[in-house]
């Protein structure tokens, strides 16, 4: 069968752009693989604006559809053209292990079905869907083992694995369960990148954040209170609210003691897991300085490139960077996708799940 090496790509949930910036930057050493742009959707205006400027260089690309996937007809996409790799990082919030965990039950949680349509019509040569690590334990796993028998079921082979990403050179503790199929009629056989390679990069939130240039978007600081000030010159690197010896008038009284709470980044070590949402004590913060992160210092943690814009007010983009997948995490993935196509060996390692067959 002839297979291409030009992959056209199209995707649900699409975020801003970080699997999609990832697929396009991958590279191996057959120069003639390579992932395209082909269609996308997000419903969130400001997320499609970035994609549209980000990735696909046209703020008016009618390729990238803003829409509610429930009310979106498969057929738009058939205008569109036909894909041969897939991509969707459907919502997550309710297999995380914040908050209620509703999983199947919840708003979000069936809305990883609206991929297999896509999967059954477009037939696309291979897909990767990402959550969170959560969505393996909610239920009891009961969420997990139904997405995956419902993913084969569209005739693939899936390799589900829990992606530690700072141990592939990511500046970030982001932990991330990536499903990658492989369409059952292919004699393909997709195989985990080892972090080995990556052992030796200086993934350390300072070098992460250092030499931002000064035409990079994104700079705006926060605007803190001096007692949230006094309070972060109290707070050690590493510590947080709740860990930190403060004085009474400083401390905080809740009966749920998250440890993001103004917890401050060690600069020896990756950064703790970036997020898009919450109130005061959850941006993340400098390890030196008393203050939030920016969110081009966000970004970096979540290793766009500096040149990425993101479009809408302060936190909307924050949020946009908190839910995107790392870039160079997800280049990693495409690379090794990319060389299964090819049939270029790389170093790999087993799955933390078991390789799930069409039944």
């Amino acid at each position: 069968m002839e297979r291409p090496t030009t992959f056209r790509l199209g995707e649900l949930f699409s975020g801003p752009g970080g699997l999609a910036q990832g697929a396009m930057s991958a590279r191996i050493d057959d120069p003639n693989f390579k992932v395209v742009h082909q269609w996308a959707t997000d419903w969130d205006a400001d997320t499609v604006a970035t994609y549209r400027h980000n990735i696909v260089g046209d703020d008016d690309s009618a390729s990238v559809i803003q829409a509610d996937i429930r009310e979106l007809d498969i057929s738009r996409f058939e205008e569109l053209g036909g894909i041969d790799a897939f991509a969707y990082g459907f919502p997550c919030n309710d297999f995380s292990t914040v908050g209620e965990r509703k999983g199947m039950e919840g708003t979000y949680g069936p809305l990883y079905s609206y991929g297999l349509p896509i999967l059954q019509r477009f037939q696309p040569y291979f897909f990767v869907a990402e959550n969170v690590s959560g969505l393996s334990s909610n239920k009891e796993g009961q969420a997990f083992k139904q997405i995956l028998e419902d993913l084969s079921a569209c005739g693939y082979v899936l390799t589900p694995h829990l992606y530690k990403f700072e141990e592939y050179g990511v500046p970030q503790a982001r932990h991330r369960i990536i499903i990658v199929g492989i369409r059952s009629d292919l004699d393909v056989t997709y195989r985990v990148p080892s972090p080995a390679p990556y052992a030796n990069i200086d993934n350390t939130a300072k070098k992460a954040l250092s030499d931002i240039p000064q035409w990079a978007t994104g700079q705006e600081r926060t605007r803190q209170s001096a007692r949230v000030v006094e309070r972060l010159k109290l707070i050690k690197p590493g510590q947080n609210a709740f860990t930190a010896d403060l004085p009474e008038e400083l401390q905080i009284k809740t009966r749920t003691k998250i440890s993001q709470i103004y917890r401050r980044l060690r600069p020896d070590k990756p950064s703790y897991t970036v997020t898009g949402s919450g109130g005061g004590g959850t941006h993340i913060y400098h390890w030196d300085e008393p203050r939030a992160l920016t969110n081009r210092e966000r970004a970096r943690l979540q290793t766009f490139p500096d040149t990425f814009d993101f479009s809408g007010s302060k936190e909307s983009v924050r949020k946009q960077i908190g839910m995107a997948v790392p870039a160079r995490g997800s280049q990693i993935i495409f690379e090794a996708i990319l060389n299964t196509f090819a049939g270029i060996d790389y170093p790999s390692v087993d799955s933390s799940f078991p390789i799930v067959q069409p039944a």
